[in-house]
């Protein structure tokens, strides 16, 4: 066993290694190239939905490829460099090239708030625009020049692209599924979320090693929101048959192990993940579901209601490095993988020997969400930042966009506003001036019975 975890943990090691410096975004070659690579290990399909095709509320875009950009000095020199580092560059960014004073480039550089040597990772996927993320030094010394800065872009967007995904189906006894998915969006950050990518890979490889499964297990690579969004849109027969699944986020850092509950607390899958910890004695933080997260927001909202759950080590949010450049290979490592491999696989076993039951409560009716399936593309009703990659909810606390999120979720239809307010602990009031906002914005309907 000793040496077959060696094993294991070199080969992990290798594919981290080729994997990182790829340059991925929700869209693009590089998405392909890493498919491509996953595909030695375990026999995935690798599709592809074409730019512009509209998935309930939200449209594919167009597919975003970027060769090269920098900032240079007066002199020639490269201050910022995004082939040094890939996260230098704002994802999405559209082409640009001219030269611009420091007081004029400022708004379009962002730095991170506590860590003077990280690079902050962020995008404008779904508004055009351009910018670049640096250290506080490269931030100061661009501040120092007194002459014209010349700021590269070499981009392009094609409405004709598309969106990959991969998929890999793996058939049991039963024909009842099994949802396993995780995202492989994210340039150069290790833990969020290439690690992953990676263990879901090799989670599949193990899994078809074995004899045939009572289960069966629909395992997906996607572009993190939009990939999954996608992905229900174009299976949603399918999607509406699961019942459970786990979203691979998060399980390659050093810290403790935890676990994102699913939105029914008594779905068996929670019990399962908790018994696993026990029985492996592992002191483990637990995370009560909530709206904010990867991607079960979109397979447990109205329309699919998947109960997914998520285990991790160092959590999304949780840790310091997340979404830095500091999230790199010295922070996660191979043998972290392959502890969260084997746990992942525990869960599946004892997964499959309980029957799959959902229950869940009802009550009475006040609003209906007008868009049941997957998220509301919140920045297209002007309701979310301009700039994403920077938002850290503080669990306990709820901004105006946290019970906006809250609302789409739980207005099913089922629910009434009081309920829902009890299930905050938000008061009642609120939420009522939050739903009235939503109602006017035609994204949640007064049910009147």
């Amino acid at each position: 066993m000793k040496n077959l975890n060696q094993i294991l943990t070199g080969e992990i090691d290798r594919c981290l290694k080729d994997l990182f410096p790829i340059t991925r975004s929700i869209t693009g070659p590089g998405n392909r190239k890493t498919l491509k690579i996953l595909q030695e290990i375990a026999p995935l399909q690798i599709k592809e939905y074409p730019s512009g095709t509209q998935v309930y509320d939200w449209i594919i875009p167009d597919e975003w490829r970027v060769k090269d950009a920098w900032i240079k000095s007066s002199k020639g020199e490269k201050l910022v460099d995004f082939r040094q580092c890939n996260i230098h560059l704002v994802g999405y960014s559209e082409p640009v090239h001219k030269k611009i004073m420091f007081e004029e480039l400022k708004g379009n550089l962002h730095t991170h708030p506590e860590l003077e040597n990280a690079i902050p990772y962020r995008t404008s996927y779904y508004k055009r625009d351009w910018g670049f993320c640096t250290t506080h030094a490269q931030y100061k010394a661009l501040a120092e020049e007194c002459d014209p800065l010349e700021v590269y872009i070499d981009s392009e967007f094609n409405s004709k692209g598309s969106l990959t995904i991969g998929e890999l189906l793996i058939q049991g006894e039963s024909d009842q599924e099994v949802l396993i998915s995780t995202y492989i969006c994210h340039p150069s950050l290790a833990n969020d979320n290439l690690s992953g990518a990676v263990m879901t890979t090799f989670l599949a490889r193990e899994l078809l090693k074995h004899e045939k499964p009572k289960l069966s297990y629909r395992i997906i690579w996607v572009p993190e929101t939009i990939g999954a969004i996608a992905y229900c849109a174009m299976n949603e027969e399918t999607m509406k048959n699961i019942s459970t699944g786990l979203v691979v986020t998060t399980v390659g850092g050093p810290g403790k192990f935890g676990y994102k509950e699913s939105y029914n607390t008594d779905h068996p899958i929670n019990t399962v993940i908790e018994n696993i910890f026990k029985k492996e004695e592992i002191d483990y933080i637990n995370y009560p579901f909530d709206v904010h997260g990867s991607d079960e927001r979109q397979y447990s909202s109205q329309g699919f209601r998947i109960n997914i759950a998520s285990i991790t080590k160092d959590k999304y949010y949780e840790y310091p490095y997340y979404h830095t450049s500091l999230d790199n290979l010295d922070f996660v490592r191979p043998e972290y993988i392959v502890e969260t491999l084997y746990l992942h696989i525990k869960v599946l076993k004892n997964l499959s020997s309980i029957v799959i039951i959902c229950n869940n409560n009802k009550s009475s009716p006040v609003y209906k969400s007008n868009y049941p399936n997957c998220e509301v593309m919140l920045s297209k009703h002007n309701l979310y930042p301009k700039i994403g990659g920077g938002q850290l909810p503080k669990f306990g606390t709820y901004t105006e966009l946290d019970l906006i999120l809250w609302l789409l979720f739980l207005c099913d239809g089922k629910s009434t506003i009081e309920h829902i307010s009890k299930i905050l602990k938000v008061k009642k009031v609120e939420l009522e001036k939050v739903a009235l906002k939503l109602e006017k914005k035609e994204l949640i309907e007064r049910r009147v019975f």
